[in-house]
C-alpha cells in the first residue's frame, strides 16, 4: 500500500527540519517544531530537554511495548556543498538538506507509521521517541530519556540502511594516548624522542589483529586518527599524543579490547567512555523473521548509533543509505520515504511479539 497523504506529510515536515538547524547540543528549535507538529495531529507529546516522545492511545502495561526512534540532530554541515545545506532542495525525486538521509528520512517514516497504527487497535504498545546528541553520543540525549519511558520489549532505529534490517553493530571506544620522552636540543644527541615510541605503539596497532571474528560484524578495527607533537623544529618532543578509534565486534567487550592494549602498548591510555557497546539481536527474534519473510536480507552494520545504548532487543531499519551520511549535498528519495512508511506498517502488523 502506498500511502500518499502520509509521504507528503512527512516530506512537508521534513523540510521544516532541514530548515531549522539542528547541530549536536542545540536543538531545540527542532524538538519545537516537532512537538507543535505533534499537538497539531492531536497527539500528546512528552519531553525532557529536546527530546520528544509519544506514546500510543489506549496504553496497557500489560502488553509489551514496541519502540520507534529516530534522532533529530545532525553533524556540521562539511565542505563542498553545491546546495544550502539548510534549505530544503527538491529536485528529481530527491530531498537535499543536511539531516535529509542522517537521518530525516527515518524519523518521518516512523513518526507517520506510528500515527498510522495508532488508529489500530493492537496487541502491543508503541512509543514514538525523536531523541536528540545521537551524532556526538551525548548523555542528554535517548540515555537520559530512556529511564522516562514504559518498560521496553523492542525497538527499531530509523538510521538509513535501505530498509534491512542491521541485526547488529560494531561498538565505539575512543583512546586518548600520550607516548612520553624527554626534551633536548635537536641538534645533539640528547632527550629521548616522544613521537618515536609513539611511532612504534601505532605501527603494532595498525598491524594487530584480534582472533575472534563473526560473519556479522568481522573483526575488531582499531584506527589511529589524530596525532600532535612538537613545539618546534628544534626540540626534541618529550611527548606525542594520539586519538585511537576503536570499533568493537560481539565477541570483545570494550574494556576487555582495552585491558589489551594497555597490557601491549608502552604509551598511557585512557578511554573516553566504556559505555558504547557492539549490539546484537537474535536473528529468531519475531521482528527479524517478519522481515525475512518480507525478503529483506539482515547484515551487520559498521556504523554506531543510539542502538549502542538500549539494554533491549533492538534493530536498525531505516530508509536512505549509510554513505550518503556526513557528506555534501545529503539527500532522501520521496519514494525511499514512501516505500519506508508502508513497509513500517506491515511489519509491525505482522509481528507477535
Amino acid at each position: 500500500m502506498v500511502y500518499q497523504e502520509q509521504t507528503m506529510e512527512a516530506v512537508e515536515l521534513l523540510k521544516r527540519l532541514i530548515a531549522t538547524p539542528s547541530v549536536s547540543r542545540d536543538e531545540a528549535a527542532a524538538a519545537d517544531v516537532l512537538e507543535t507538529y505533534l499537538e497539531e495531529k492531536g497527539l500528546i507529546p512528552q519531553r525532557y530537554g529536546n527530546n520528544v516522545w509519544c506514546m500510543s492511545r489506549g496504553f496497557d502495561e500489560k502488553k509489551p511495548t514496541v519502540l520507534l526512534n529516530a534522532h533529530i540532530d545532525t553533524v556540521k554541515p562539511v565542505a563542498g556543498w553545491q546546495h544550502d545545506p539548510f534549505s530544503p532542495t527538491l529536485e528529481d525525486g530527491r530531498l537535499y538538506g543536511l539531516g535529509s538521509n542522517d537521518c530525516g528520512g527515518g524519523l518521518m517514516a516512523l513518526l507517520q507509521a506510528f500515527m498510522l497504527l495508532n488508529e489500530e487497535a493492537l496487541p502491543f504498545n508503541l512509543v514514538y521517541l525523536a531523541s536528540c546528541e545521537e551524532e556526538v553520543s551525548g548523555k542528554q540525549g535517548i540515555e537520559s530519556v530512556l529511564p522516562l519511558l514504559p518498560e521496553i520489549d523492542f525497538a527499531i532505529v530509523g538510521e538509513p540502511t535501505g530498509m534491512q534490517p542491521a541485526i547488529a553493530e560494531k561498538g565505539l571506544m575512543v583512546i586518548d594516548a600520550i607516548a612520553h620522552g624527554k626534551a633536548g636540543h635537536a641538534a645533539r644527541n640528547e632527550g629521548d624522542n616522544a613521537i618515536y615510541h609513539a611511532m612504534k605503539d601505532i605501527l603494532w596497532l595498525s598491524e594487530w589483529q584480534f582472533p575472534k571474528q563473526t560473519a556479522l560484524l568481522g573483526p575488531v578495527k582499531q584506527t589511529v586518527t589524530i596525532v600532535n607533537a612538537g613545539t618546534q623544529h628544534n626540540v626534541i618532543p618529550d611527548s606525542c599524543t594520539f586519538t585511537i578509534d576503536v570499533r568493537s565486534n560481539e565477541c570483545y567487550t570494550n574494556e576487555e579490547i582495552f585491558a589489551f592494549f594497555q597490557e601491549h602498548l608502552t604509551s598511557e591510555l585512557k578511554a573516553r567512555s566504556f559505555r558504547l557497546s557492539s549490539s546484537r539481536i537474535d536473528e529468531s527474534h519475531p521482528f527479524v523473521q517478519a522481515c525475512i519473510r518480507e525478503g529483506l536480507k539482515p547484515f551487520g552494520s559498521p556504523t554506531l548509533s543510539d542502538q549502542a545504548l538500549m539494554r533491549f532487543p533492538s534493530l536498525k531499519l531505516g530508509p536512505g543509505e549509510s554513505s550518503r551520511s556526513h557528506t555534501a549535498d545529503e539527500y532522501i528519495k520521496i519514494s525511499e520515504i514512501a516505500s519506508s512508511i508502508s513497509l513500517y506498517v506491515k511489519l509491525l502488523q505482522n509481528t507477535v511479539f
